[in-house]
């Protein structure tokens, strides 16, 4: 049986509201029934006239929507809720629904604040509730692979990563032209106080850490604002220390100009190193010390067995972001069910409390010009 969901944002011209309606819908474990999908409540009928809804079950608040689903017979009412809003919108929604018995799966980061995060941390960790946070680059399945590889010893010893995540969008003051995708990343009052750093520099972080299994500890930034004018920063450059004893780098962009969505990351270890591009998502590129290098793509009989688990079509037929943000759903409904699952399949409360605390460290290193320990 599908199990009910209810969406707080992603009403008209919002992007990332289309992806997780995408998502949610492509293993048919999850039926859309409810929304508040704008703080406007025409715009949030709307949507919800577009999306074929009842209109009773279209709200003109998030607080609205929390209050009558939570009120309707347990058949009835949704079972989760996904929060797709601009960040500064995640913690209240996520508090609320949490404390009123819903499942909460919501888009990254997790909120503008460590303060914010660990009221969320406490909701969370109080709650017999699933929460997931959609970093979902962790859902392909090559990075499945090469999560398995690196922590299983493939290349040795972690002792270098560089994590880049390149766009070229922002290159100019498109903020000021209303454009609202801009607009809102670029107010700190929605965005929080990482522009850059909070909208792409947590996926790589994540991404990272979630490949080595290590711990970033200490961090030294430099952020800039090249766009005159603009209140965050558009470009940030963080050199980083492992727990493990390895360190890197790791870059966040939007002024490079030509560049789409340039995620990449390479691992590097005492016997090889792994190298992934996320414009190119199914060729995991690995190289050893001593017998030159491979490539390794999903579908394939050599791959690992948790890698088979995250992907859909056989060898040869390319899977790709979609796909992705389905399994982080998949995974997401799997828990719910109390399913057998993957270990780490979707990012963890956990997961955003640290990438909350990346961005201030970050900055607060940025500032002081120094290294600050997280």
């Amino acid at each position: 049986m599908k199990l009910k969901i209810g969406m707080v944002g992603g009403g008209p011209d919002a992007f990332i509201g289309a992806v997780h309606r995408i998502a949610l819908n492509m293993d048919g474990d999850f039926e859309l029934v409810a929304g508040a999908f704008s703080s406007d409540p025409d715009k949030s009928r709307q949507t919800g006239d577009e999306l074929g809804l009842d209109p009773e079950r279209v709200y003109g608040s998030w607080i609205e929507m929390a209050e009558k689903e939570a009120q309707l017979p347990s058949d009835q009412r949704i079972d989760a809720v996904s929060i797709v809003t601009p960040n500064h919108m995640h913690a209240g929604p996520i508090i609320e629904f949490m404390n009123r018995g819903f499942h909460v799966i919501c888009d990254k980061p997790l909120t503008t604040s460590s303060e914010n995060a660990q009221d969320i941390k406490d909701v969370v960790d109080s709650s017999d509730r699933v929460f997931a946070l959609t970093h979902n680059y962790i859902g392909y399945p090559i990075i499945r692979e090469a999560r398995d590889f690196v922590q299983g010893g493939g290349i040795g010893k972690v002792q270098k990563v560089y994590a880049e995540y390149l766009q070229g969008w922002l290159v100019d003051a498109l903020e000021d032209t209303g454009q609202k995708q801009a607009s809102w990343r670029t107010d700190p009052k929605q965005s929080g106080p990482g522009g850059s750093l909070g909208d792409i520099g947590t996926h790589a972080f994540n991404l990272l850490e979630h490949i080595t299994g290590e711990k970033v500890t200490r961090v030294m930034a430099q952020r800039r604002m090249f766009v005159p004018g603009r209140r965050v920063d558009d470009d940030a450059m963080v050199m980083l220390e492992l727990d493990g004893g390895g360190n890197g780098t790791l870059c966040s962009s939007q002024v490079c100009s030509g560049r789409e969505n340039g995620l990449k990351i390479r691992v590097f270890g005492t016997e090889g190193g792994i190298e992934w591009d996320q414009e190119h998502p199914n060729d995991l590129k690995i190289t050893y010390k001593d017998k030159g290098s491979e490539i390794r793509r999903p579908g394939n009989a050599y791959l690992g067995e948790d890698t088979g688990k995250f992907t859909r079509t056989p060898a040869g037929h390319p899977e790709g972001y979609l796909e992705a943000f389905a399994n982080i759903y998949r995974w997401f409904a799997r828990s719910i069910r109390g399913e057998e699952n993957v270990p780490e399949s979707y990012a963890s409360i956990e997961d955003g409390v640290r990438g909350i605390r990346f961005i201030e460290a970050a900055i607060e290193s940025s500032d002081s010009e120094t290294w600050i320990d997280f």
